[in-house]
């Protein structure tokens, strides 16, 4: 091969790079088409809103086509009756790859609250869609109305929370997971009244329950006694009440529980047992996690909020290593490991060595401690 033709041949080159780089650049600012029809909900359909966390309403649209061939991105986007600029816009699903889209009722609440609709009162929005491919996007050229009867609420929601009377632990403060929602694990006695209070001195906002219903004012008495986890939204005056039956130390190299964490007060579950590290070929197995039981027999696994495979070393136990959070029913993933301190195993380093864990149900974030048991 001659020298020139090794020049022409590498200047080749260089130029479908360049093409190369351009097509990528095309790509990226694909045209896409505007959608032209919408098919669900029809226009008009009336939607009663529901306080169920898993109640939706099933969108879905013609899809897009984009200039490369590729796949369009799609939003929801709402509008106020008559108005031409959006109020709320919602991703399809599949993270907005989908021509579909299935929107829980309480993000449609928040549709009708940005609407300007009052807590339980009835309104008209339209809806329609933004397909989009790179930095370009096309509005759909056809609105759909959306009649919405908006879920009860309060319009004003306390910036705090306690349960207060002498049927629950009169005082105990309640966690705020999201805006307008509060969290409490709590004691309650079976007969005797108890309500909600926007202060921790009894004489602020008071609230209670009406069966799972939020309201201003009065008092609710216990069915039994038990240990439970209630959930009020303010967003939707409603509330979500679970007996908790158990929660134990789930290790999982045995996929079982290594004993129980009885309730302590405070929202707070703690018990003491001797951890026995399973031998392996490679070594001391110490994974773990925390597996809770209701009383109607469903379980729910508590793992690790900030994803680790190492042992925390001696870190505090203020360490953001031991937050936890509600996870899949798995028996592996989101766990925690032991420093080997707390190997109590008759064939491990310190037999017999008894561990204390108390898992925290309140504050900013839930969290839990081990240490060596006196």
């Amino acid at each position: 091969m001659n020298k020139n033709y090794m020049k022409a041949f590498a200047l080749f080159g260089a130029l479908l790079s360049m093409v190369s780089c351009t097509s990528d650049m095309e790509f990226k600012d694909s045209q896409v088409s505007a959608v032209t029809q919408l098919y669900e909900p029809a226009d008009g359909k009336s939607v009663t809103l529901q306080a169920s966390a898993t109640a939706s309403t099933f969108f879905e649209w013609e899809a897009a086509k984009a200039e490369d061939s590729g796949s369009p991105l799609y939003e929801v986007v709402f509008y106020k009756e008559g108005e031409s600029t959006p109020i709320y816009k919602v991703l399809s699903d599949k993270n907005g790859m989908m021509n579909s889209a299935t929107i829980t009722h309480k993000t449609l609440n928040k549709v009708a609250a940005a609407a300007g609709f009052k807590s339980g009162a009835s309104g008209k929005v339209s809806w329609s869609i933004i397909a989009s491919r790179g930095l370009n996007q096309a509005e759909a050229t056809v609105k759909h109305q959306l009649n919405i009867t908006s879920l009860e609420g309060f319009d004003e929601i306390p910036s705090s929370l306690f349960i207060m009377g002498e049927g629950a632990e009169n005082g105990s403060a309640f966690s705020s997971p999201e805006q307008g929602v509060y969290e409490i694990f709590t004691k309650l006695e079976g007969g005797k009244s108890y309500q909600f209070c926007s202060n921790n001195k009894g004489d602020g906002t008071i609230y209670s329950l009406d069966g799972l219903k939020l309201r201003e004012g009065g008092s609710t008495v216990a069915p039994a006694t038990g240990i439970y986890r209630l959930v009020l939204d303010f967003n939707v005056a409603s509330a979500t009440i679970r007996e908790i039956k158990s929660i134990g130390l789930f290790f999982c190299p045995n996929n079982n529980i290594m004993f129980d964490l009885p309730y302590a007060g405070n929202g707070e579950f703690s018990g003491v047992g001797v951890v026995a590290f399973k031998q392996e070929g490679w070594g001391r197995d110490e994974r773990y996690k925390f597996l809770m039981e209701y009383a109607d027999g469903t379980k729910q696994y508590w793992g690790t909020k900030n994803g680790t495979d190492s042992r925390p070393g001696g870190l505090a136990m203020d360490d953001p290593y031991y937050y936890i959070m509600e996870t899949g029913n798995n028996q592996w993933d989101d766990k925690w490991k032991f420093d080997g301190d707390f190997d109590g195993g008759a064939d491990g380093p310190h037999p017999g060595v008894k561990t204390r864990i108390t898992v925290l149900f309140h504050g900013a974030n839930y969290t839990h401690h081990v240490e060596l048991a006196d």
